[in-house]
């Protein structure tokens, strides 16, 4: 990856004789979003916290935007908004109030201020309700003010942990839409950390499997799915409107086709299971046989299915 925004080289951190966080290197290039994905007590905040740096590591690098984060991490902090996963606001205070006291204590000219805590409201959605105390707000309505306390001071990276905590399942992929929209209509480089794995799925471009502080696996879906279920045969369920309850001759047929491995007949419903591709010949070969398809489904394995199935790897080695 040439001139990466995030770069981690051998990143190790230990308190007392526990290592948290071990040889991490990652790099995480420009625009892109990445989710570094594991079980609580991974090392994720850890990390974070390095890049930021919050905390020294033991070992290794942290580069953020070009620049060392141990050595100058108010530079680093120039560069990165970082949301923890719970946003402190003043209650007391209107979230347009908290918004522009946050650009006064990050050196916002006075009379930037009020225009640009407005739009990044409206960024944010929350526009309609910026004269609300944040007192009153949702849980997911203080996790869009959290965005808008980042994006108020222009950052090149956001840092997100745990983002989604404790919001309802609509306010969570209203609020990772966001988060995707933002990136790239702005460019920002985004590090999402959580254990929640099917939302992820949905924003991230790459993920990282994060255990006992070591990077087990990272890539996009396709790439980490393959590496995990290449070997595995290719799953196709075809649905139809009449029975095929007794059709010998349709379970004959497809048996005939190369690379069939088996074949399960049901009352509307066919299984097919693969070693290779091989659904659009399935298609035309019951259309061919008069089939009347309803629908046709391919087995994907998604990152619930790659989480679980690392994991099973993982007790195995062990066991």
């Amino acid at each position: 990856m040439e001139h990466p925004v995030i770069e981690l080289e051998g990143l190790t951190k230990y308190y007392g004789r526990q290592k948290v966080v071990d040889g991490l290197t990652l790099s995480i290039g420009r625009g892109e979003i990445f989710g570094l994905i594991g079980p609580n007590g991974a090392g994720k905040t850890t990390t974070i916290l390095m890049m930021l740096g919050l905390s020294e590591p033991s070992a290794g690098k942290a580069t953020v935007c070009g620049i060392d984060a141990t050595r100058n991490p108010v530079a680093v902090k120039r560069k990165v908004g970082y949301m923890p996963d719970s946003v402190g606001f003043y209650d007391n205070l209107t979230a347009l109030e908290n918004l522009q006291l946050i650009g006064r204590l990050n050196g916002i000219a006075e009379q930037e201020i009020i225009g640009r805590a407005q739009q990044t409201m409206e960024l944010v959605g929350l526009a309609d309700v910026m004269h609300k105390k944040t007192g009153a707000y949702s849980r997911g309505m203080k996790q869009r003010l959290g965005l808008a306390d980042i994006l108020v001071r222009g950052p090149e990276v956001m840092i997100l942990d745990e983002p989604t905590l404790g919001i309802d399942p609509g306010g969570i992929q209203e609020f990772l839409d966001l988060v995707r929209r933002l990136s790239r209509q702005q460019g920002l480089t985004v590090l999402l950390s959580s254990h929640h794995l099917h939302h992820m799925q949905q924003v991230c471009d790459r993920v990282g499997i994060f255990v006992e502080g070591k990077l087990r696996m990272e890539g996009d879906i396709a790439s980490i799915s393959g590496k995990l279920f290449g070997q595995e045969p290719c799953l196709v369920t075809v649905t139809s409107r009449e029975s095929l309850t007794g059709q010998t001759s349709v379970e004959a047929a497809l048996r005939d086709l190369e690379g069939i491995q088996d074949v399960t007949v049901e009352e509307h419903s066919i299984g097919i299971s693969c070693s290779t591709e091989i659904t659009p010949e399935i298609v035309q070969l019951l259309v061919g046989l008069g089939i009347g398809i309803t629908g046709v489904q391919r087995k994907s394995y998604g990152l619930d299915d790659i989480y679980a199935r690392f994991f099973d790897n993982q007790s195995n080695k062990h066991s």
